[in-house]
């Protein structure tokens, strides 16, 4: 019973911390050549600098003190979205441009069980879920299922407001992490913008690392450090 109560727990808190507030940065500083908009008590920060092309340079950093950031898991063969990237409140979607600015990682979903040492709030996909890009839907840039309804679940990749089946990419969402990236969900501004396994090329708009760095991110990353993800050139 305990075991069961833990797990209703955890899902609360996920379904609650998926589309936290984009970030309101307190103070701002540049870590691996890219700017981020600190918030008070973060201790957590992913950084993603654009390289060239759809390739960037992925780095963890953490704080003890708050002034003094270490390294603590960088990766030159990250990826972002064919389209390049453009300013968060630019973006349109369908662009396949990653958005630049910085971002809360809210919570974590994949295709596996829980595992001991994954903190973030997590979700086992299942048959049916979805992320929804339908705006005309309430749920624009929601997690939902299918038997929830509310979208049209059933438009087709190629539509404008077609949403985003999750299971469709196993490879990619093994291993995945969501970011506040329009939470206030302004309409055709886009949707599922994630931190996941790298793909056969650039992303969508998402920022892709190879498996086994997001692995070491899923047990790295501590909600209790107030993470964030910061995109830039």
């Amino acid at each position: 019973m305990k075991h069961l109560l833990a797990l209703v727990a955890a899902l609360a808190l996920w379904a609650a911390t998926l589309a936290g507030p984009p970030v309101a940065g307190a103070a701002t500083l540049r870590l691996g050549g890219v700017p981020v908009a600190l918030p008070a008590g973060t201790s957590q920060v992913v950084t993603v600098h654009h390289t060239g092309g759809h390739r960037a340079t992925v780095t963890l950093w953490e704080t003890s003190d708050g002034v003094s950031w270490e390294r603590r898991l960088t990766t030159r063969s990250g990826t972002i979205g064919y389209g390049g990237l453009v300013p968060g409140d630019q973006r349109r979607q369908g662009s396949g441009a990653t958005p630049t600015g910085t971002y809360e990682l809210t919570s974590a979903f994949g295709v596996h069980r829980p595992r001991a040492g994954w903190d973030l709030p997590y979700r086992k996909l299942r048959p049916g879920d979805y992320w929804v890009g339908d705006n005309d839907s309430p749920h624009y840039n929601r997690f939902r299922t299918r038997k929830q309804g509310g979208f049209r679940w059933w438009l087709p990749p190629s539509h404008h407001d077609a949403s985003e089946r999750l299971l469709d990419y196993r490879r990619q969402y093994e291993f995945a992490m969501t970011t506040s990236f329009n939470a206030e969900q302004v309409r055709d501004r886009g949707f599922a913008i994630f931190l996941h396994v790298n793909g056969p090329g650039a992303t969508a708009g998402c920022v892709g690392v190879p498996r086994p760095v997001m692995k070491t991110l899923m047990r790295r990353v501590d909600p209790e450090r107030r993470p964030v993800i910061a995109i830039g050139p």
